[in-house]
């Protein structure tokens, strides 16, 4: 049981009558913008994971801080 070109038709006209062609413009157009913002976003969100670095840099002034502060769990496990 499916739908004809008919109940299509009758359906599209029932629509058209209860919102209005302008109101119908405005929820496609809004409907076509967010598509749009959607696929850019995802355009950038891979162009900003190519440009990074494989692996991070660190200054050699901030290796000794950071030294002091991590702590080894299997050191602490084993002993």
């Amino acid at each position: 049981m499916g739908f004809s070109t008919t109940h299509l038709i009758i359906f599209l006209v029932i629509i058209i009558v209860i919102f209005g062609t302008k109101k119908l413009r405005n929820i496609g157009s809004d409907l076509g913008g967010a598509v749009k913002g959607f696929k850019d976003g995802m355009k950038d969100g891979t162009d900003k994971t190519a440009d990074a670095p494989a692996a991070p840099t660190q200054q050699v002034g901030s290796a000794s801080a950071t030294a002091k502060e991590t702590i080894d769990v299997e050191a602490k496990t084993k002993a």
